[in-house]
């Protein structure tokens, strides 16, 4: 396993999924919030998609399929779906070895343990998507309202998700956009699916 490339800092960006792009940025040693699983996933398909290792923890409904069609390489992902009370110990521990994890934590993070994680982060150059409060994020990704593609009237596929997503850093004011996921924005021809490896799961 690999970490994010040797020689990058603190303010190069990570790659980024195309949905994404000019929404929000991934720094290393930022934390991110977000209140939807698939938005973390999209977080997560960047790097991944750029052959970086990525992780989630606590995600015990963790869409193997929606995360490929997203573009993640579930070869290089690696999966922690109930790391109970050590969970800050499983995060740590992960973060050495991938460029960018996913938590779902099981309880309310004291601020300690939040602090020890954003050390660990900056020292390894990761990323950090929480799914659930927590304190100092680089940005705030929620989803306001969403709505399913591809069902007609009893016939037809689910393609797609149309989100309306505000995206907030600081106490600033929030920027609302439209989004189609998986695939890049709605103007745009959706992403091909990539195939679907296996597994990994640890712990």
């Amino acid at each position: 396993m690999q970490n994010s490339p040797r020689g990058t800092t603190l303010r190069d960006p990570m790659p980024i999924h195309p949905t994404l792009a000019g929404l929000v940025q991934l720094y290393p040693g930022a934390s991110y919030r977000t209140d939807s699983a698939t938005l973390g996933l999209a977080l997560l398909a960047g790097p991944s998609r750029e052959g970086q290792w990525v992780a989630a923890i606590g995600v015990d409904d963790f869409g193997a399929e929606a995360a490929a069609e997203l573009g993640i390489d579930l070869s290089r992902t690696l999966l922690v779906p109930d790391p109970g009370g050590h969970w800050p110990e499983v995060t740590a521990a992960l973060l050495d070895v991938t460029s960018v994890l996913l938590l779902r934590p099981p309880a309310q993070v004291d601020a300690h343990t939040a602090s020890r994680i954003s050390a660990r982060l900056r020292k390894r150059s990761a990323a950090l998507v929480v799914q659930g409060p927590w304190p100092q994020c680089e940005a705030y990704l929620s989803v306001e309202r969403q709505q399913w593609q591809g069902v007609g009237h009893g016939e037809g596929h689910l393609r797609s998700r149309r989100l309306m997503l505000d995206v907030r850093r600081g106490s600033g004011p929030g920027r609302t956009t439209t989004l189609s996921l998986p695939g890049t924005p709605l103007e745009a021809a959706p992403l091909t699916a990539v195939a679907r490896p296996i597994l990994r799961e640890v712990g």
